[in-house]
């Protein structure tokens, strides 16, 4: 066999073992973070943001009103569907976003702790605003039927 046909031969070997290697360590990879959302208890959460048409009645006049001027996660069920609502509080401006990002239910110690990840955009300076009390907030419907033990809060701000 000349030098060539051996190396064509090694070359492509080379290339069948690394992308058999490669998928090997991506299937490797996909078992240990599954394992890992396993063990650590976290599930995803699926739900969809109402529009303000949407928002249960009973949630639009008796939650909100009471808990719009707070920073905070809530859940309410209406009809065995768990709603919730996260709020930013009062502003003394418009311009104040709040957005839910993804929601996940964990389980420590037979406590469900529903968290809520959101994210807060400020008005940039200079902008045009309303000068009038606002009250940034977002309701969705969750695929719960039973409310968690807790609801805990995560913000991160968005420039």
């Amino acid at each position: 066999m000349s030098k060539i046909g051996l190396k064509n031969k090694v070359g492509k070997f080379s290339k069948k073992k690394i992308a058999t290697i490669a998928v090997a360590a991506i299937i490797l990879a996909g078992a240990i973070y599954g394992g890992w959302q396993l063990f650590n208890g976290d599930t995803d959460v699926d739900f969809r943001v109402l529009s303000e048409t949407e928002i249960p009645q009973q949630i639009a006049t008796q939650v909100i009103p009471e808990y719009r001027q707070l920073e905070r996660a809530l859940a309410s069920v209406v009809d065995g569907k768990v709603y919730v609502v996260a709020t930013r509080g009062e502003k003394p401006t418009s311009g104040y976003e709040i957005e839910i990002d993804k929601m996940t239910l964990e389980d420590e110690d037979d406590i469900r702790t529903l968290m809520v990840f959101v994210k807060f955009r400020d008005p940039q300076p200079g902008m045009a605003l309303t000068q009038a009390l606002t009250y940034p907030l977002v309701v969705a419907e969750t695929e719960l039927t039973e409310l968690p033990d807790q609801i805990q809060l995560k913000v991160q701000y968005i420039e």
